[in-house]
């Protein structure tokens, strides 16, 4: 893979992942109680592709690093490697949350009712994309593959997703903005991700352009110098 098809690659998954984690997050502000089945598993439909996305995203980007700067194969691949644990540990709870709306005979409100999940999409899950996120801004900023704010962008996302690791302490209420099921803890950090991904995947399109346009205008003079008599 070279390096124009691995910026296309994590720009277009990462564009995916952002559309359809942002169509998901309004829906579990929609009703006050429990939500009827429709809406717990449409959007947790949302959730699963935009998690898939996230993943492939994750895959390429490693790419792209591994392709363009081999010295940082290393910090590219604990980025892949994180944001895998973090898409895998988050479809284990919409799963569970999923298998439980199925079963129950009336509706309920998962993100209360199925306690399982707390922990994962909680604590868990910040801890494990503010690790994605460190490495993805370590990776950026010592390979320069994009412009500055990407980088930094990822280390303040990461020091958020910090500040929420202790929220298990602070009970299972929704409408509390720092417990661990709490709206801050989940929906916010979800939807800041989002749009974080959002410009990330317009940032890696806008430089797959850039990078063909540049692989065209230099196969001239490398064909020249090729035929070039030494």
């Amino acid at each position: 893979m070279n390096e124009t098809t691995a910026r296309r690659l994590a720009g277009f998954a990462c564009l995916a992942a952002a559309v359809a984690l942002i169509v998901e997050v309004p829906l579990y502000f929609l009703y006050d109680g429990p939500p009827p089945d429709s809406n717990v598993l449409a959007r947790l439909l949302f959730g699963i592709l935009g998690l898939t996305f996230f993943i492939v995203f994750a895959a390429a980007f490693r790419e792209l690093v591994r392709t363009v700067r081999p010295a940082y194969e290393w910090a590219g691949s604990l980025a892949f490697t994180a944001g895998l644990v973090y898409g895998t540990v988050t479809l284990v709870s919409s799963g569970l949350e999923g298998g439980a709306v199925i079963a129950a005979d009336h509706p309920i409100d998962p993100t209360i009712d199925v306690s399982g999940t707390y922990i994962l999409y909680g604590t868990i899950g910040r801890v494990l994309l503010a690790l994605f996120l460190a490495a993805v801004g370590h990776t950026l900023s010592r390979t320069r593959l994009l412009p500055s704010w990407a980088h930094r962008s990822a280390f303040v996302l990461a020091g958020l997703n910090v500040a929420f690791v202790p929220s298990l302490f602070f009970g299972n209420e929704p409408a509390h903005f720092y417990a661990a099921n709490g709206w801050g803890t989940t929906a916010s950090m979800g939807a800041i991700l989002s749009y974080w991904l959002l410009a990330l995947g317009i940032s890696l399109c806008r430089s797959a352009a850039k990078s063909a346009h540049r692989q065209v205008t230099d196969a001239p003079s490398a064909a020249g110098a090729a035929r070039r008599p030494a």
